[in-house]
């Protein structure tokens, strides 16, 4: 009758366990078919190798292209990916693509002649612009080695959900600009048009960039539709004219007060332009000054944009001006300046925050001695990083950081991904190049009343992460709290429970550091 403990589990494998679900069972994915009417799965694909999520029907039926990684040494090509052409009758398999880095995302032609796909030649930088490819596959039928063209070569932003039009001229792809999600599309010869800028309201939380969009065969675009005011709504655009269809908030936003959201640009200290948004109380009053709350997006290499954020709305309601800003290393602003985080980060984008806070100062709506900041993920990095730098802020939350970049790398889900990408060399290499953009150097020197924040489930920053600048402030004596959010991945925001629940603790800390700053004019 005894109860056996649960069976030891083994790993061998370079990536084993996936932020947000957990242990990977060992196993590969390969490709399947089974008659649309029913009947038996076949399998096309076999060995030990993987294969993506990525997969295209060649129009006549004959076959697919997949996308994946069939060399021998594919656990530690992690950013290595090729297209491969699947056949249905005998299951040949032919490669399509070979070149250090990642080829992915295959859309066939209507007439079954092109391959489109996104991609780009590594060079192990921290960012590096997905280009658009073309290849056709007319030029020799046995080995696909047909010319291969990048499509608007000259835009300097990233690709990406691309799709062809119905009659096989051109394609649509999205790319982030400026905080913005445009839609466009580019024909065969290169040619460029815009189509919209408007698709978003799709990533509730915070204020990232986002959205989708399909295309019918007569050429009406439909699309999530977001603004600064409201999540998304279903739009389409027909002969240039854009129609929104849904009202799904109708019930609900015109019986509350949002916080307005306006851009704002300043000058780095090198010169660069820099830029991001604030948002006000929504009983905002002209000659009165505010608390100012800094909101620092993750990634690094992402970005914010005026888009709907229930986050940033419920910070603006409880009376602060809230300042987020895209600095260096956000995506939207060309290749160059999302990789001039390449070896230094947090440090690199620390002095764009702070010459941003100097100018929402420079407004006069915010007072100079009521400043908070918060952020998560690499927000969170950043916000434990300023705190280490600055005695500026009155308090601060940092929210399911890195803290030790040495420990991130050998303990995280994507463990694997980091060493020459953001820091020369392996850790036990350079340990010096990990441990001085780590925020644990520079703990010994935070004052800044801190709150640290992480999820129990967190694989991607990891509890152990958020315990080290806790436990260090602890034994420092600098005031602190540490909030674990149960069954809570990276997405700590997962569920709207979990929302609320980490905006409340946020709120709840700076309001104890807000004393006589609360809408005060003196």
């Amino acid at each position: 009758g005894a109860e056996w403990a649960p069976k030891p589990r083994v790993v061998d494998r370079v990536k084993h366990e996936a932020d947000g679900s957990g242990n990977i069972e060992p196993g590969f994915r390969h490709l399947f078919v089974v008659p649309a009417d029913g009947g038996t799965p076949r399998q096309l694909t076999h060995g030990d190798y993987p294969h993506g999520t990525d997969l295209a029907w060649l129009p006549d039926g004959s076959g697919l292209v997949v996308s994946g990684n069939r060399s021998d040494n594919w656990q530690l090509e992690y950013n290595v990916t090729e297209l491969y052409r699947v056949s249905l009758t005998d299951t040949t398999i032919v490669a399509l693509t070979d070149r250090d880095g990642p080829d992915r995302r295959p859309a066939i032609s209507p007439d079954g002649r092109y391959v489109a796909y996104l991609g780009y030649d590594d060079r192990v930088r921290t960012f590096q612009n997905t280009r658009l490819h073309v290849l056709d596959l007319d030029e020799d039928e046995n080995r696909d080695t047909g010319e291969i063209r990048v499509l608007a070569g000259d835009l300097d932003r990233s690709l990406s959900n691309i799709r062809w039009d119905a009659d096989g001229d051109g394609l649509y792809a999205t790319y982030l600009d400026r905080g913005l999600t445009r839609l466009m599309h580019v024909t065969l010869d290169g040619t460029v048009r815009e189509i919209t800028d408007a698709l978003g309201g799709t990533a509730i939380g915070r204020p990232y960039t986002s959205g989708a969009y399909s295309v019918s065969d007569d050429g009406v675009v439909a699309f999530t539709h977001g603004t600064a005011e409201r999540p998304s709504d279903v739009a389409i655009i027909d002969d240039g004219e854009t129609r929104v269809l849904t009202d799904l908030n109708g019930d609900l936003l015109p019986y509350r007060d949002l916080g307005a959201v306006e851009e704002l640009t300043w000058t780095a200290e090198d010169g660069l332009e820099i830029q991001g948004w604030l948002v006000r109380p929504p009983d905002f009053e002209e000659g009165r000054q505010y608390p100012l709350l800094v909101e620092v997006h993750g990634g690094p290499i992402a970005a914010y944009g005026p888009q709907f954020s229930p986050e940033v709305q419920l910070f603006a309601a409880d009376g602060y001006v809230v300042f987020y800003p895209n600095p260096r290393g956000s995506t939207g602003y060309g290749e160059a300046f999302a990789d001039l985080l390449y070896h230094d980060y947090p440090g690199g984008d620390y002095g764009d925050i702070m010459t941003g806070v100097d100018a929402v100062l420079a407004t006069g709506d915010v007072h100079q001695d009521s400043l908070f900041v918060t952020g998560g993920s690499a927000g969170g990095t950043t916000t434990a990083w300023i705190v280490g730098n600055t005695d500026r802020f009155r308090a601060a939350a940092v929210v399911k950081p890195v803290i030790n970049w040495i420990s991130k790398t050998l303990v995280a889900d994507n463990y694997y991904d980091y060493a020459d990408y953001r820091y020369p060399g392996q850790p036990w290499e350079n340990p010096m190049a990990y441990w001085e953009e780590s925020p644990i150097s520079v703990v010994g020197n935070v004052e800044t009343p801190t709150m640290v924040m992480v999820g129990l489930s967190d694989l991607r920053t990891p509890p152990s992460e958020a315990r080290q600048f806790y436990h260090a402030l602890r034994l420092r004596d600098v005031e602190t709290a540490y909030v674990e959010i149960p069954d809570a991945p990276h997405f700590i925001a997962n569920r709207p429970s979990q929302l609320a629940a980490k905006v409340a603790y946020i709120l709840a800390w700076f309001d104890r550091y807000r004393g006589d700053s609360m809408g005060s004019d003196e």
